[in-house]
């Protein structure tokens, strides 16, 4: 279904876009051109095709979950303004 000029005009002003009149023919055959890119691929039969979260099959490589830091939470402290059992503690910002 292919837009017309006071149709795409509409969209601009509903989307706070200032197309020049010069452009707005440019303008309305791209957006056709995508118009007919997603009704070919709505047309597409993807019934019984899992969905992938990524275009190739590929596998994270993992490490393994190994704590690699010493503790240093009594040191940071030690020298933060204020704490209180074991949380520092900030001026209250939002009323």
């Amino acid at each position: 279904m292919p837009l017309s000029n006071e149709q795409l005009m509409r969209l601009a002003r509903l989307a706070r876009l200032s197309i020049p009149d010069d452009k707005v023919d440019i303008t309305r055959k791209q957006l056709d051109s995508i118009f007919i890119l997603i009704a070919q691929m709505q047309a597409v039969n993807t019934t019984g095709i899992e969905p992938m979260s990524h275009p190739q099959e590929l596998a994270a490589r993992l490490r393994e979950d190994v704590v690699t830091e010493t503790d240093c939470r009594t040191a940071f402290q030690a020298i933060a303004p204020h704490t209180e059992a074991g949380l520092y503690l900030v001026p209250k910002v939002i009323e």
